[in-house]
């Protein structure tokens, strides 16, 4: 019998947690159901994980919790205990999957579930999963199902039933037919690598290349969520080293741009000592969403990449300090690593003519990455574009030569001349 654990705030929801766990039962599946609530005591339910236990096990009282000093304070206490609870229980083999529902209690739960690994089947349930709010809190860098219940979940109307039916229904289903993201079978040498629109002539190029020198390649969207994502797989042993080919999450965080990678974006592959290639893609513009762009920034070079997403050329100024975040993370690094610095533009827009099109600007950035970068660092300046697909081939070959001397290095020559 497979496990799911659900977790909710039990004084507001209740009935309705009662309801779904039930259903869940009916198709043949056990429950834990954890009470995330910090007030209240839970109505019409008897939880298995009470929060009196939970706060428990963070060293307190239920009354120092509610006491921590304000709301949002208690609040990120509690996902902090209900996440370290169910990442135990699934190390235990004692949860399959898990749902979240409610809305404040589905961004502590949503957090809980998802320390549960790839493939291990997760589902939010909230009314604000509608689109109009930050989807980031229910998903984070994990593959969470989120539904929409459509009404607010207080009482057992023919809706939320349905939707509360729906989720038991999924659940049953990736239980008895996924499975859980398998170890790196150690006779497939994956490689990870970032992408977005304005690189994928070269990415693709890259892979198919990578394919002929006996590697599999798995390619991460560069949107903020990508990266980060790429590098806890990573951490997880699902690759053997990565061309980190667009590195533009790191220049969003500078900006307010949505396609922002975190504080250890560039980080985790390098500490890991894993082999990398590492290209500055994209890091000349931050992206916003339409119609979002500052008025500070408005008098910038705007490209507009689709309907949705508006780019912003990154200063000088701003290139320079991204040089030094750039230069400063690698520096970290402790395995096999090569930079490699395209002179023809780093984005689709920055060609001669094209409105990001900055040759002093590119030029002071590649200078300021050499100047920072530890001077064992190989670093090969090039005079490629960044989506010219003979830039992803000789990222392939390079990638290919930190692991073994390479037979293309003849190949590489040419092109670095």
């Amino acid at each position: 019998m497979s496990t799911v654990v659900i977790v909710a705030t039990l004084d507001t929801k209740g009935p309705e947690i009662a309801y779904l766990r039930d259903r869940l039962i009916s198709l043949g599946m056990g429950v834990v159901v954890v009470d995330s609530g910090i007030l209240g005591e839970p109505v019409g339910i008897v939880p298995d994980v009470s929060h009196q236990q939970l706060a428990e096990r963070g060293g307190m009282t239920l009354d120092q919790l509610q006491n921590a000093g304000s709301r949002g304070k208690a609040v990120e206490i509690m996902r902090v205990l209900v996440s370290d609870l169910v990442r135990e229980l699934y190390a235990r083999g004692e949860v399959d999957g898990g749902i979240s529902v409610g809305g404040v209690g589905s961004v502590m739960g949503a957090a809980a579930i998802q320390t549960l690994p790839v493939g291990v089947p997760k589902i939010v349930v909230a009314p604000t999963a509608s689109g109009h709010h930050e989807f980031a809190p229910y998903v984070g860098l994990k593959d969470v199902m989120v539904v929409h219940s459509i009404v607010d979940i207080l009482g057992l109307n023919p809706i939320a039933t349905t939707v509360f039916d729906n989720v038991a229904a999924a659940m049953s289903g990736m239980l008895l037919s996924g499975h859980p993201l398998p170890a790196r079978s150690g006779s497939v040498r994956y490689v990870a690598t970032t992408m977005l629109g304005n690189t994928t002539t070269a990415v693709g190029a890259m892979r198919d290349r990578l394919g002929e020198l006996g590697f599999e390649t798995v390619v991460f969207h560069s949107n903020g969520v990508g990266g980060p994502a790429m590098e806890e797989l990573a951490e997880a042993g699902q690759f053997i080293g990565a061309v980190d080919f667009t590195t533009n999450e790191i220049t969003d965080p500078l900006t307010g741009g949505i396609h922002d990678g975190g504080p250890d974006r560039l980080r985790t592959i390098g500490r890991l000592g894993l082999p990398q290639v590492v290209v500055p893609g994209c890091v000349d513009f931050s992206v916003w969403a339409a119609g979002s762009v500052p008025e500070s920034m408005r008098s910038r070079p705007i490209y507009d990449h689709n309907p949705e997403y508006t780019l912003v050329r990154s200063t000088r100024e701003e290139m320079l300090t991204i040089a030094g975040i750039f230069a400063g993370r690698l520096n970290e690094s402790t395995g096999p690593l090569r930079v490699v610095l395209p002179t023809r533009g780093l984005s689709a827009p920055s060609h001669p003519g094209g409105p990001f099109w900055d040759p002093e600007g590119d030029a002071a950035f590649r200078a300021e990455v050499q100047r920072l970068l530890r001077p064992d660092i190989p670093v090969d300046v090039v005079d490629l574009h960044i989506n010219d697909p003979e830039l992803g081939r000789l990222c392939a070959d390079l990638f290919s030569d930190l692991l073994d001397p390479s037979p293309h290095a003849h190949h590489q020559k040419e092109v670095l001349a």
